[in-house]
C-alpha cells in the first residue's frame, strides 16, 4: 500500500521531453492565432510548456531540443 507521501512524489517529477511531433501542432495553433490556453487544452499539455514552446520557436526558429 502506497502512502500519500509517495503518490504525490510520483506525480511531481519530471517527466519527458516533447517529440517533434506533438511540438509542431503547437506552432500550428499558433500560427492560427490560437490562444495558449487554447491550445494547451486542445493538445491536452500544460500551458508553461506550450508558452517554452512558442517562445523558443519565435527566438530561435526552431523547436529542436538544444543540447
Amino acid at each position: 500500500m502506497q502512502t500519500a507521501s509517495t503518490n504525490i512524489c510520483e506525480r511531481m517529477g519530471r517527466s519527458q521531453e516533447l517529440s517533434k511531433f506533438k511540438r509542431g501542432p503547437v506552432i500550428g495553433f499558433h500560427l492560427c492565432n490560437k490562444s495558449i490556453r487554447d491550445i494547451s487544452l486542445l493538445l491536452n499539455i500544460p500551458r508553461s510548456t506550450v508558452s517554452g514552446i512558442i517562445t523558443k520557436w519565435k527566438q530561435l526558429g526552431t523547436t529542436a531540443t538544444q543540447p
